[in-house]
């Protein structure tokens, strides 16, 4: 009866760990076998999906982690865009390996040249600052004709990246999985940088930025390292969708594309890991099948599936999905004594 016990609590922390991760496993599943059962045009939306998912998640560094509500992080996500789409559009170069490499460089040093005006001010202050400078540069994108292609607002008839491999070519089922390795790698690095002490830090700024001076912490240094970190990962996603939609206009750097990642967080749960990914799967997916029905009232969708999310599922989807999850795995995964 002693061994039969001394058995079960070796194989406690085992069984333990597997409950807690099984969100991740099965989440990791769906992600990789779902899109090849699925029709073409569901497996595009789901690559939209995954793309948004990296954009929101870098929204929620500065949001979730650090308490900065931004109105502005279009500014990155169209200038990692611009920069790979300037690059196939005026000089030729579309080579990924240079392609990702620049547009994350001008995201990043947008952000690193915005954040000491921004981070000047907190609270509505930095919200507003964020959408003034996101409306700058998407004044200037709609304002310089070398921004955009001769006849048009933008740039438009972009191919896919060249991977520098003979033989080559791009399909929507290798494209998609092209953009799910470059999400989870994304994911594995916040995972690393929201549970490193620089995290912990974030978490105790949002909390009580006065505390943490008090302890001797530079926190502006500390907002302005994440900002532009987010910023680095809104312009990859920036570059993805280039690749994705094969185009880029102003309006991926206006007020309106900056409040997508803030709905999706808000919705998914800010602050977590999983939330921006589920916020993204919500708001993607509800707008193309609104725009399949009604695509004129997609704003008002949208709104109606914020205000709901903010009564009804305070907190965000994510955190009650991780309730449920903890009564299940403390009811059916405990071993009793």
């Amino acid at each position: 009866m002693g061994i039969a016990r001394l058995k079960e609590t070796i194989k406690q922390p085992w069984r333990e760990q597997l409950i807690r991760f099984a969100p991740y496993i099965v989440g990791g599943v769906i992600l990789i076998l779902l899109p090849a059962v699925l029709p073409l045009y569901l497996r595009s939306i789901w690559t939209k999906f995954v793309i948004f998912a990296i954009f929101a998640m870098s929204y929620d560094l500065i949001y979730g982690y650090t308490g900065l509500l931004s109105l502005g992080h279009a500014a990155y996500f169209g200038a990692g865009g611009y920069a790979a789409a300037v690059l196939m559009f005026h000089y030729g170069i579309d080579l990924l390996w240079i392609g990702v490499p620049f547009g994350i460089l001008i995201a990043a040093l947008t952000a690193a040249a915005f954040g000491p005006i921004a981070l000047r001010v907190s609270g509505m202050y930095f919200l507003l600052i964020t959408f003034a400078l996101g409306q700058l540069l998407y004044s200037i994108a709609w304002n310089v004709k070398w921004l955009s292609k001769p006849g048009m607002q933008g740039i438009a008839g972009l191919s896919r990246p060249e991977l520098g491999i003979p033989g080559f070519s791009w399909s929507t089922i290798s494209f998609y999985y092209f953009v799910l390795v470059i999400f989870l790698i994304c994911f594995f690095l916040i995972y690393r940088i929201t549970n490193s002490p620089f995290g912990y830090a974030l978490r105790g700024i949002r909390e009580a930025e006065p505390r943490m001076r008090s302890l001797g912490y530079n926190t502006w240094l500390h907002k302005y390292i994440v900002y532009i970190i987010s910023g680095a990962f809104a312009g990859l996603a920036g570059i993805l969708f280039v690749y994705y939609n094969n185009m880029i206009v102003p309006a991926h750097l206006a007020v309106g594309t900056s409040f997508l990642p803030m709905v999706m967080v808000i919705i998914g749960g800010s602050g977590t890991l999983l939330g921006p990914v589920i916020g993204s799967l919500v708001v993607i997916f509800v707008e193309y099948f609104a725009s399949l029905f009604t695509p004129e009232r997609w704003p008002l969708i949208l709104g109606a599936i914020f205000v709901i999310a903010i009564m009804y599922a305070r907190g965000g989807i994510s955190i009650h999905l991780s309730r449920l999850w903890k009564r299940i795995s403390y009811r059916y995964g405990s071993i009793k004594s």
